[in-house]
């Protein structure tokens, strides 16, 4: 009975043990069907994350702007400082130059390797040049080590500017194989030697550091493909908890199992996050060896590679600029690691350990947009093709026709002459100007306020101000299309003028000085800026024809009113170098860019916009160069003679001078062989300067060109026939009081013996004036009205 008993008790516990068992494997089971459930899914999701993600690195490199490559060539005007000035905007390096982005200097002569890069024409390959400057100009220019002399040479162009998305991050996309391959090994020496073996994630290294950790020693054991993954790339957070470890390890397995290991160190070497500047953040390596050494990548020595690997560990903790201590004893730890690995002999680690840290003080060209007003400039030619917000963080190359040494002397220039001329009774003043190459319209300088790096109103552009006399030379270009009745030595009426303007009005401008000069050549007129000769010539020519002229060649707007003779409309220093540029391409319709032309982000050009400009027709080059001739006079015998006694009639150059009403505004347009810059000085409360043009920006455009190499203006005969004239004939050279003028060919007048001598006050006012007897005078009223006084400019 008590077998029994026992034998049920046996058998009724037995019973009991299997559901036990059913039950446990059946909530594992259960737990992992749902892990599985949930995790299958969640791996799938993630690695969806990961193909789209990664693959979108390449969206987030902002567009650069560039300045133009500098064209060197034999005959190039240039001398050293400006040769510096534009090798440093490109951040080369004294050196030995040999390396890539290093010049070395012997006197005149000039040894410099450049990177290669991509232009609007396609790829420019690197190659070292030797150059000789004498004179203040190319004297030679050869391959390096070649007696072959080369006809031309670019080096890689300055970048002024970074378009940013809506992210603010700096970052230049490199391939591995531009990346130097210290840099490429050193990296995974410091940071993760088992990276070519590993799947994505070191569990040796994980297990070693989790004992660490647990020992009261923090140390890390993430890959360089697990710190991808968290770096920002895949938009994982920073937070330091379970979970944000268990996707950083799930990414990085994804990583390593969809994609190639050079694929991912690439991807590595682009995202990295190397430092800091504002709201700017730096990523990849090559933005970081232009912040932290201002040296192009491809330029770094030993120790800036291991000061580079070594501050990715902490940028912040090891910035060489603010913890220069810590950042020392890091980079040796990297050299150490270079040394023990075998990526350095001894010397080498010798050598480098007592280099210095090899940092600028300041930050390398990394900043969004020094140069505020060009850039402007460059996105309101580019807006017809792309969207506002087309540009930003698209990865284009922009290369513009901005000359560095040219903007930097403007900007100096505007600098010194408004400080000079400020007046503690008067608003401060300001300025606009544009600098252009007058063989292209490239547009290679801009100034829109006096505050360089100031965001916002840009005078040069947007600034709409009267321009007075600056108009008066198209109202003279307008005449002399017509040779047969009007040439420079054509004698034209300065006497009291009276205009009909209807319904009982009269407009009756005077000149300056209140005086009258009677009967002058029209040379004189324009070179002297007579106001009353001008409105007889215009009147004759039609001020309907004036306004058709200046809408055909800058596209300016303006009422026909007989006050617009005397420049009677508001424009910007924009419009006014358009409208210039095509006297001072000897008669080519140019349009002024800004932009040569875009590159994709493979280099490749999407647009161009350097197009060459159709030869100027025979008719507009022939009379381009007869107010040439007359604007070049009146630099040396005129209104603008004040550039003479500063040293530049070296330069033979053509201006006019300007000044609004009350002497509101002071404008000068003036060109050389090779640049025009207009030129406006105001105040924005549109009060009295007490300036004239010669007063006020002809000031600054002496400043720019006593300094900027460019060459003389000279004028081709071409068309032109020359003469001496005396009287109403052409006669003999020796006879008394003839001058020598430029006539069409074939309108020459009639020849005359020497006349008998004539007294000097025959031509009062211009013989007399233009040997600097007399005053100069200048100006339109601001309106079309009766007795509008007249404005003033350019006193002696």
């Amino acid at each position: 009975m008590a077998q029994i008993d026992y034998d049920e008790d046996e058998t009724s516990e037995d019973s009991e043990h299997p559901q036990w068992r059913r039950r446990l494997v059946t909530w594992v089971l259960a737990a992992i069907g749902l892990g599985l459930g949930f995790l299958i899914p969640y791996t799938l999701y993630l690695n969806h994350e990961v193909s789209e993600r990664f693959g979108q690195l390449r969206w987030q490199i902002p567009t650069r702007v560039y300045a133009r490559p500098l064209q060197l060539a034999p005959g190039l005007t240039i001398d050293a400082t400006t040769l510096k000035t534009e090798l440093d905007a490109a951040a080369y390096h004294a050196g030995d130059g040999a390396r890539p982005g290093t010049y070395a200097r012997n006197g005149g002569r000039w040894l410099i390797s450049s990177r290669g890069f991509n232009d609007v024409d396609g790829a420019v390959a690197a190659r070292r040049i030797e150059l000789v400057l004498s004179g203040g100009r190319v004297a030679s220019l050869r391959e390096a080590g070649r007696r072959q002399s080369l006809k031309s040479a670019r080096l890689d162009p300055a970048r002024i500017a970074t378009l940013y998305g809506q992210k603010q991050e700096e970052r230049r996309l490199v391939r591995i194989e531009e990346v130097p391959e210290l840099l490429v090994t050193g990296l995974q020496a410091v940071e993760d030697r088992d990276f070519n073996h590993h799947f994505g994630i070191d569990v040796t290294g994980m297990v070693r550091a989790a004992f660490k950790t647990a020992t009261g020693t923090k140390q890390g054991a993430s890959t360089l493909t697990q710190q991808l993954a968290r770096s920002g790339l895949l938009g994982i957070g920073r937070e330091q908890t379970l979970t944000r470890k268990g996707k950083e390890i799930l990414y990085a397995l994804l990583i390593d199992a969809r994609y190639d290991k050079r694929t991912i160190l690439e991807a590595y070497l682009n995202q990295v996050y190397l430092g800091q500047r504002g709201a700017q953040a730096i990523h990849g390596v090559a933005a970081g060896s232009e912040f932290w050494f201002g040296r192009d990548l491809r330029d770094l020595s030993t120790e800036q590679v291991a000061l580079l690997v070594g501050i990715v560990r902490g940028p912040s903790y090891y910035d060489p600029r603010r913890n220069p201590e810590r950042a020392l004893e890091r980079r040796n730890f990297a050299l150490g690691e270079f040394h023990e690995t075998g990526l350095i002999d001894d010397a080498e680690y010798q050598r480098a350990l007592k280099a210095p840290l090899g940092i600028t003080q300041t930050p390398g060209s990394v900043a969004a947009n020094r140069f505020p007003a060009y850039v402007d400039l460059v996105r309101r030619q580019l807006a017809r093709d792309y969207p506002a917000d087309a540009l930003s963080g698209a990865g284009l190359s922009v290369m513009s026709g901005m000359q560095p040494s040219a903007q930097g002397l403007a900007e100096a220039a505007v600098s010194r002459t408004l400080k000079s001329l400020d007046h503690k009774t008067r608003p401060p003043l300001q300025s606009g100007l544009i600098v252009t190459d007058v063989h292209n319209g490239e547009v290679v300088a801009v100034v829109g306020s006096r505050s360089f790096d100031e965001h916002g109103f840009n005078r040069a552009v947007e600034a709409q101000r009267p321009v007075g006399s600056l108009l008066k030379p198209f109202v003279y270009l307008l005449a002399l299309a017509q040779p047969g009745k009007y040439s420079l030595a054509t004698w034209v009426d300065d006497s009291p003028v009276t205009v009909a303007l209807g319904k009982g009005k009269n407009w009756n401008p005077g000149n300056s000085d209140g005086r009258s000069h009677g009967s002058v050549h029209l040379v004189d007129a324009l070179a002297m800026s007579y106001n009353q000769a001008t409105v007889r010539v215009g009147m004759q020519v039609d001020p309907e024809r004036v306004a058709t002229l200046i809408r055909t060649l800058a596209g300016i707007e303006a009422e026909p009113n007989p006050s617009l003779i005397l420049g009677a409309v508001d424009q910007s220093p924009y419009a006014m170098a358009q409208l210039y540029q095509f006297l001072a391409s000897g008669g080519e319709i140019q349009p002024l860019h800004a932009v040569r032309g875009v590159l994709d982000a493979n280099g490749k050009a999407v647009n161009r916009y350097d197009k060459a400009p159709a030869p100027a027709q025979e008719g507009d080059a022939i009379a381009a160069r007869l107010i040439t001739v007359a604007l070049q006079q009146a630099v040396s015998n005129g209104t603008g003679t004040q550039l003479i006694r500063d040293g530049l009639g070296r330069l033979s150059p053509a201006g006019k001078t300007g000044t609004s009403n009350d002497g509101r505004d002071s404008w000068f347009a003036g060109w050389t062989g090779d640049h025009l810059a207009v030129i406006w000085v105001g105040n924005d409360q549109n009060k009295e300067t007490g300036l004239y043009g010669a007063t006020g920006a002809m000031r600054v455009w002496s400043a720019i060109f006593s300094r900027l190499p460019t060459a003389p203006l000279k004028v081709g005969d071409k068309g032109l026939d020359w003469q001496w004239v005396a009287g109403t004939h052409t006669t003999d050279a020796d006879c008394a009081g003839a001058r020598r003028f430029a006539f069409v060919a074939g309108f020459a007048p009639s020849y005359a013996p020497c006349p008998a001598p004539q007294p000097v006050a025959e031509e009062e006012g211009g013989w007399r004036e233009w040997f600097g007897f007399g005053k100069r005078e200048d100006e339109a009223p601001a309106e079309a009205q009766p007795s509008t006084p007249a404005s003033k400019d350019d006193a002696p």
